[in-house]
């Protein structure tokens, strides 16, 4: 398993509590991809640019996807920019393939048998794993979780949910994912403010 689907996971876990739009959790899960990368070793920073390293072909298949979108020549490829073009729909990439794994099932809402189907984490190793993660508070994924305004449970000793992340590149990583979620945020209340200032023009009185 990934950092990635480890967070997705949690956010489909979290729910209702955590309402997480798909893009805000699309920059986040690229995010969650480039820090395992760096951690395979597969690519290091130099300053906010990704410096890819040797080929590397992780287990899981998203990951390894990752790894070969990495951009190879001169000039690298800055992490702002990969959050955008890597995140572009990845919520749903994950979707399907956990899904497809059976890591998701689909569950009715309501008592009517034609009620709208919902996606559940089914109770797996998989879910165990993630949920472990989290409630251990392993300080990348709590940080991740955080930026789509996932909060840790809280605890008797307010610092250990606080996680400590020393790697200097993990934090720029999650530092710049959280002023892409941010950005995204900003444009959508603006396109909303926008809509609906058009929708009064044409408002009949």
């Amino acid at each position: 398993m990934s950092t990635a689907k480890d967070l997705f996971i949690i956010a489909m876990d979290r729910r209702p509590e955590a309402d997480v739009g798909q893009g805000d959790l699309s920059l986040a899960l690229a995010g969650a991809e480039l820090i395992d990368l760096l951690a395979a070793q597969a690519a290091s920073l130099d300053g906010d640019s990704i410096v890819p390293g040797g080929l590397h072909a992780p287990h899981d298949e998203l990951v390894a996807e990752a790894s070969s979108a990495l951009i190879r020549q001169v000039p690298y490829e800055r992490v702002e920019d990969w959050l955008w073009r890597r995140g572009r729909e990845l919520s749903a990439a994950y979707q399907a393939a956990l899904e497809e794994a059976g890591q998701l099932t689909r569950g009715r809402r309501g008592l009517l048998p034609f009620g709208h189907d919902r996606l559940e984490v089914a109770e797996t190793p998989v879910r165990r794993r993630a949920r472990s993660r989290w409630e251990g508070g392993e300080p990348v994924l709590v940080a991740l979780a955080a930026v789509v305004g996932i909060a840790a449970d809280p605890s008797e000793d307010e610092h250990v949910n606080e996680p400590v992340i020393e790697d200097e590149a993990v934090t720029t990583v999650l530092a710049i994912a959280n002023d892409a979620v941010m950005e995204l945020e900003a444009v959508s209340q603006r396109r909303s403010i926008e809509n609906a200032a058009f929708a009064n023009v044409w408002r009949v009185p």
